[in-house]
């Protein structure tokens, strides 16, 4: 083979290697992420200290290319999945996004009233409006607003939830116009749309968003949660304890290093999350010596059933501790013995 040909033939493969690269396959692939400490993320205004620390876990995701399939499928501790069961149908990757950022941003508020109300601290709520998560593929909003807009009066009406939104849209008739008021990049619009029968049969009329509440938490001390790099509602219940560590006088980490992951509703509920054993796996890296993980009330199939899973195959020495409520990771964490030195 002459030199010319075997260079032409190197080139070309390197092409072929980095199209291939650059090709993505209707999947997403898993694997285990960070288990990162909260302190520094967390700041409660003249917030005690803790000798411990909480750390939220997290799962690493992104779009799969022929050989990050390839390997998650010789890989124990990653995972495969169709776009279809990660995305909603047409949604796209800003609307992805943008909702799970919202998610993040509710799970943050309900972390904090949990937090301050069990601390015996007031809360209180400005409502915005609602914002646009996405856009229904051929509903009337489609064209009009975008994911991320925050619709704050209907018919130069105010509203003070999204039920309310949604009552007052469903008290209309399908071909009926709404003008809805809305900030995009912080300058303020307004646009009418025609409503539309939703086609489940119910024939109610809707404009076609998803929508979830933008409430502003007014609480004191004051405090702060630097999450923008995390997405999804699964930090809820570390950072519940984060901040509620930080109010009260008694640091409940005891000296452990503990993670956890589970979602945080405003009644004190952890929530079940997706790749529980990726996490387990994460925090054991991390050096965790405790893992909170929701119980579901004993439910077959469980995310504590799924820990307990990984902890054992992978031989870890982290205790795995089963939580319904933020009560009872409190109240364990109240009975946990100060680690010796």
């Amino acid at each position: 083979m002459s030199r010319k040909k075997s260079i032409a033939l190197s080139i070309l493969a390197a092409i072929l290697l980095m199209a291939s690269a650059l090709y993505y396959l209707p999947y997403y692939v898993t694997k285990p992420g960070m288990a990162k400490e909260l302190e520094p993320i967390v700041e409660v205004e003249d917030g005690y200290d803790e000798e411990g620390s909480f750390m939220l876990t997290t799962v690493r995701m992104g779009r799969a290319n022929i050989y990050a399939y390839i390997i998650a499928k010789l890989s124990k501790y990653q995972e495969i999945y169709p776009v279809e069961d990660i995305r909603a149908d047409n949604e796209s990757d800003e609307e992805y996004n943008i909702r799970q950022l919202h998610m993040m941003d509710n799970s943050k508020t309900s972390a904090i009233e949990v937090a301050y109300k069990k601390a015996g601290k007031p809360v209180n709520y400005t409502y915005k409006g609602v914002y646009v998560l996405r856009i229904m593929e051929g509903m009337p909003a489609e064209g009009k607003l975008m994911p991320g807009d925050l619709v704050f009066q209907v018919d130069d009406n105010d509203f003070e939830s999204s039920e309310e939104f949604i009552e007052y849209v469903s008290s209309k008739k399908p071909g009926d116009k709404v003008e809805l008021s809305y900030k995009r990049n912080g300058k303020s619009n307004s646009v009418k749309i025609p409503l539309k029968a939703l086609d489940d049969g119910s024939d109610r009329p809707v404009v076609g968003i998803q929508l979830v509440d933008d409430k502003e938490i007014d609480v004191e001390p004051d405090v702060t949660v630097q999450s923008d790099e995390i997405g999804g509602p699964s930090a809820g219940l570390m950072f519940s304890l984060e901040i509620y560590n930080q109010l009260i006088e008694e640091d409940l980490t005891k000296g452990y290093e503990i993670a956890g992951t589970g979602t945080m509703s405003s009644d004190g509920t952890v929530g079940r999350i997706g790749g529980i054993q990726q996490k387990v796996v994460a925090a054991d890296k991390a050096g965790a010596e405790i893992f909170l993980a929701p119980f579901e009330k004993g439910a077959k199939g469980s995310n504590y059933e799924e820990a307990l899973i990984a902890a054992k195959d992978i031989e870890t020495k982290m205790k795995i501790v089963p939580v319904d409520t933020f009560e009872e990771a409190v109240s364990y964490l109240e009975n946990l013995k100060e680690k010796s030195s």
